[in-house]
């Protein structure tokens, strides 16, 4: 089909003049396609895994063997969507900001699902600085392709993720609070279909 702009647009949701290769905090959320509950149940505040969002979950800890210019911080997987703070160029930061790994109440083990095998092409300190598309298109196109080969034959993210350059501290604390609390707030999120309200 030939690109006609009366019906082919889309508008950029990301900061306008913003260079996403600078080195900061960025707070994530990618949905599930349809916002399908895809990735268990939450019961009691806390967030039950199926075998897909121990997928996610793997993937998202093993970005830094792919991406070595990157910093994780704090993530949860919900039902139909993830949270997640990364961190882009860390050293050019406060060494001290973002070294915690945080995971929201879950099912899992303490130490959470955690895989060692090497993913993707990887980037090196000394040739590129990652932007953060490049580091959301490969978690989302890997984990796709991981979730499919395990048997969900039609899973897929939603098409876009919504992003938020974390400006200081405060709102660093704050934007890990939220994604703690996720779970818990589960009965009032606007991403559950079954929300009150």
């Amino acid at each position: 089909m030939p690109y006609n702009p009366d019906q082919h647009h889309r508008c950029s949701i990301r900061l306008q003049g913003w260079d996403y290769t600078s080195a900061g905090a960025y707070f994530i959320t990618i949905c599930v396609k349809d916002h399908q509950c895809v990735f268990g149940r939450i019961a009691d505040g806390t967030m039950h895994w199926n075998a897909w969002a121990y997928i996610v979950m793997g993937y998202w800890q093993n970005l830094p063997h792919r991406f070595p210019n990157i910093a994780l911080d704090t993530f949860v997987v919900m039902p139909n969507h993830v949270h997640f703070i990364l961190w882009l160029n860390p050293s050019e930061t406060q060494p001290h900001v973002g070294a915690q790994f945080h995971c929201a109440p879950t099912n899992c083990a303490p130490t959470c699902y955690h895989t060692t095998s090497p993913i993707g092409r990887h980037f090196t300190l000394d040739k590129q600085r990652p932007s953060l598309g490049q580091v959301i298109r490969s978690f989302k196109a890997a984990t796709a392709r991981l979730i499919r080969k395990a048997g969900n034959d039609a899973f897929a993210w939603q098409r876009n993720y919504y992003e938020r350059v974390i400006r200081d501290e405060e709102e660093l604390n704050q934007m890990r609070q939220y994604i703690l609390d996720n779970p818990a707030n589960w009965a009032n999120d606007k991403e559950n279909p079954d929300a009150i309200g």
